[in-house]
């Protein structure tokens, strides 16, 4: 997930990253299940209903924001003439 993020421009620490994913399965938005993939035991997060919900609401506020900072930032340039 570290190498995924970081592809995308994302840089991330293991002590960042895991705590986050550990406090999300707390919270019952993530669960998680081991797999081995190539020899290697690794663990696998997926979202449940409420992490869906949860992202979905997220997702929402992110672009209500963005749509108010843009809308400013419209009504705040001067006009060409």
């Amino acid at each position: 997930m570290i190498e995924e993020l970081r592809r995308h421009g994302y840089k991330l620490s293991p002590g960042t990253l895991y705590p986050l994913l550990h406090s999300m399965e707390a919270k019952s938005l993530l669960r998680s299940s081991e797999s081995t993939q190539q020899g290697r035991i690794r663990r696998v997060y997926r979202a449940t209903a409420s992490g869906r919900k949860a992202l979905a609401t997220a997702k929402l506020r992110v672009r209500e924001l963005f749509g108010e900072l843009f809308e400013e930032e419209q009504h705040a340039r001067p006009r060409k003439r």
